[in-house]
């Protein structure tokens, strides 16, 4: 490769960059678009009402320590704020965690069908992805655990997991952690902890509490509606809140979001009417498509993921066509 222009660092090129869900159906006027699992009740009139008088101050820098808001996570989950870091959205934070525990040469493992960003994040640092084998769409843990190294030093689960609308029991994201290298970091993403009601499962709440290598991010992308605004956060050992908060950016949360997001976590009742909307229509969706003869991986979030037979005219991509052309964006 030629040396006579800056040449970006090994695993940048490697990356495939993230292709996000579309948004037009081109010819078509009334568009519903269910490819990135946007909340169809939209946010909180609380939020959008605090996002509106943010709007009188666009001149002043936002609170770099994002205090209010980390005290307003802190209140609603009864955690130490001071052991909370807030992100341009998870996405942010899984970088950052990246970043601060990656290097060339390292490995970092996730699963198959695991959320696209974690395999660009462990690129961009130098370090190697390793893709862990899922079992019915389902992360294994076994599988994690036997693709454990010499070089691991992070592990990322999604859970529930998209796009595949599964979730592990929190016995098994429990037997996870014991079964990790003490120095192995363990990131667990809970962008859709909000939607499930399974007695078996829990966000990681308590599992960060009682660990030194476990951290849990969560959003406010998808309950609480507020994907544009690009908001996230995660809970951690005081070790590793120290870490990410040397390389964070001193702004990297703006003031909309805060102000919006305190006022979302504020609102129950909103969350509570998006939850129930999510149960009700979440069933009746598998119900439907599985009259049409189709398969429906069982979901625990707020979206379905659908086989497609190989048969001409029935395919995944002849199904994508078809209701495109009635303005239904799938993924």
């Amino acid at each position: 490769m030629s040396s006579s222009r800056p040449q970006p660092r090994p695993g940048v090129l490697a990356i495939d960059p993230y292709v996000p869900g579309k948004s037009r159906a081109p010819g078509v006027a009334k568009v519903y678009k269910l490819s990135s699992n946007e909340s169809p009740l939209g946010p909180s009139p609380r939020a959008l009402e605090a996002y509106r008088r943010v709007g009188e101050h666009l001149q002043d820098y936002p609170d770099g320590a994002v205090t209010e808001l980390r005290e307003a996570i802190g209140r609603v989950y009864g955690l130490d704020p001071a052991r909370i870091v807030c992100g341009a959205g998870s996405d942010d934070l899984f970088h950052l965690l990246a970043r601060a525990y990656l290097a060339d040469g390292d490995e970092a493992i996730y699963t198959t069908h695991g959320f696209l960003i974690f395999p660009i994040a462990i690129l961009s640092t130098g370090a190697t992805p390793v893709v862990a084998a899922e079992k019915n769409f389902t992360a294994n843990v076994d599988a994690i655990l036997g693709a454990v190294t010499a070089k691991t030093k992070l592990v990322f689960l999604a859970n529930p997991n998209n796009p595949t609308g599964t979730y592990v029991p929190f016995d098994e994201v429990r037997r996870l952690q014991r079964g990790l290298p003490a120095h192995v970091l363990l990131v667990l993403d809970g962008a859709y902890a909000e939607y499930v009601s399974r007695n078996d499962y829990e966000a990681g709440i308590e599992l960060v509490a009682t660990s030194e290598n476990v951290v849990m991010c969560r959003t406010f992308s998808k309950i609480h509606g507020l994907a544009a605004l690009r908001l996230g956060w995660m809970y951690g050992p005081a070790h590793v809140v120290d870490a990410v908060n040397r390389i964070r950016g001193p702004f990297n949360v703006n003031a909309a979001a805060i102000a919006a997001g305190i006022a979302a976590l504020e609102d129950t009742a909103h969350q509570e009417r998006s939850r129930e909307h999510n149960t009700k229509w979440l069933a009746w969706l598998t119900g439907e498509i599985g009259k049409l003869g189709l398969d429906v991986t069982p979901s625990v979030a707020n979206f379905v993921l659908i086989h497609f037979p190989t048969q001409k005219g029935r395919t995944a991509q002849d199904a994508d066509r078809f209701l495109t052309a009635r303005g239904l964006i799938l993924r």
